[in-house]
């Protein structure tokens, strides 16, 4: 069905033909040109790569490819078994690991999986690194070991304790006050491993836990992706159960979404504007986010006397520019929290801890809390256009147009109006520009995407 490369890993659904789909031959020769990458960039003879999955299907099988693989370079591998992303991130520097490679296609249906590569530090190889893997993979140029020198292989079943317990350590979560709460939780895990690891992080935090689709067998009873479209059972358990707080989690325990005690979702994009809150309350700085995440982020900054800036798409991106403005708090508008104190990913898990933090200490229901921010309601629109036209002139233009307004060309063209914004991108496979919008009110939102699509065209 589809073979997807790119300089962050390899993504593709399971069976088909090679180089069409995500086959065992497509698996083990970009796992070959992972390690051949490290073993010709590492001044070292032995090497260790930590290795965790989902629960998908098809993760045992490609696990044992990948892992074998490893090993026929010479390469030692760390089996975490069924692990969570931000879980492996926090594993690999803590066991000196050169590397690691988390199976997961997040957020993708359970027919798709995938290999996401991370360095020495845990963090998500850069796009320069990633280029030379593909490079690499293209070639074919491995140079596997021999019998007497292949790689060592050892299982660890303590990735979610050792985790769990560097979140607990943070000074900054306060588990006394969120076990003083005794808060009544559901938790939706997808059938993935989130059913293992935020339960267990709960139950440390003195919470009663109420599990749905906790069971890791990979059968996702929903589509994946957290949105409101798909999270009907659970905004209905927090109701009847009469629950304080529900909790959403993708396949790879990246991306986080809440449920208020009366059943409504909390707004993807409030969970990192509700912990940046929390954070920049007790320690004034920087919070970061990407261009095409809410203006709440910069607001909730603002009144802390803090600062606000914006990366172009994409965690790598984020990362970058929280290193660079050393940044308190950082992350995605899909509920990707980065909380450098721990390491710099996204992890739900350290989400979690700080949300329960914030709404213990301000003493308020999930609701309460909600109302505190300024809503906002976003748009998304796309404008296709024929092959010959030059996008790249065409947001040239609309950038010219809009000189007087404040203007980002970080990623596209970003115009932020006074009380709206519009981020207008274009798409790396097709002649279309996407038309990201956010307004005090979904109809507004959507209206400024129309008049972007007129103008847009009246420049043509």
């Amino acid at each position: 069905m589809a073979l997807i490369k790119s300089i962050s890993g390899i993504r593709g659904t399971i069976g088909g033909k090679v180089n069409e789909n995500l086959t065992p031959l497509d698996v083990v020769k970009f796992t070959s040109a992972f390690g051949t990458w490290l073993q010709n960039n590492k001044n070292k003879k032995d090497l260790t790569l930590v290795v965790g999955r989902d629960a998908r299907i098809s993760g045992a099988m490609v696990n044992s490819l990948v892992t074998a693989t490893l090993q026929g370079l010479g390469i030692n591998v760390v089996d975490l078994g069924l692990s969570t992303t931000p879980t492996v991130e926090v594993m690999v520097p803590e066991l000196n690991a050169d590397g690691g490679i988390i199976l997961t296609a997040s957020h993708n249906p359970k027919q798709w999986n995938a290999l996401k590569l991370l360095n020495e530090k845990g963090e998500f190889i850069s796009g320069e690194n990633g280029a030379e893997v593909l490079a690499l993979a293209e070639s074919e140029e491995f140079n596997y070991a021999e019998v007497d020198d292949l790689g060592k292989y050892e299982t660890r079943d303590d990735g979610f304790a050792i985790h769990i317990q560097k979140i607990l350590d943070l000074p900054m979560v306060d588990s006394e006050a969120i076990k003083a709460k005794k808060y009544k939780i559901v938790v939706d895990a997808v059938n993935s491993t989130g059913g293992i690891a935020i339960p267990q992080l709960l139950e440390h935090l003195g919470c009663e836990v109420i599990k749905l689709y906790c069971e890791p067998n990979g059968h996702f009873p929903h589509n994946p992706e957290p949105l409101k479209e798909h999270l009907g059972d659970i905004c209905e358990l927090v109701k009847k159960e009469k629950a304080d707080l529900g909790i959403i989690v993708d396949p790879d325990v990246d991306r986080l979404a809440l449920v208020n005690e009366n059943g409504e979702l909390f707004g993807e994009e409030y969970t990192l504007v509700a912990v940046a809150d929390y954070l920049l309350k007790n320690k004034k700085g920087v919070a970061i986010s990407n261009l095409s995440s809410s203006r709440a982020l910069r607001d909730v900054a603002l009144k802390h006397d803090s600062e606000y800036f914006a990366s172009a798409v994409g965690e790598v991106n984020v990362v970058t520019l929280m290193k660079e403005k050393n940044a308190v708090i950082g992350g995605e508008g899909n509920g990707g929290i980065i909380y450098p104190d721990l390491h710099y990913g996204r992890d739900s898990l350290v989400g979690v801890a700080l949300f329960l933090t914030h709404l213990a200490n301000e003493n308020k229901t999930v609701s309460e809390l909600r109302a505190t921010y300024p809503s906002y309601f976003m748009g998304k629109k796309k404008i296709e256009l024929t092959p010959d036209i030059d996008v790249d002139s065409l947001l040239t233009k609309m950038e010219k147009e809009y000189h007087n307004e404040e203007v980002s060309t970080v990623d596209g063209v970003k115009i932020d109006f006074e009380k709206n914004w519009v981020h207008l991108r274009k798409s790396n496979t097709e002649p279309i520009i996407r038309i990201y919008t956010e307004a005090f009110s979904q109809e507004e939102a959507d209206s400024l995407g129309d008049q972007m699509i007129t103008k847009i065209k009246s420049l043509i």
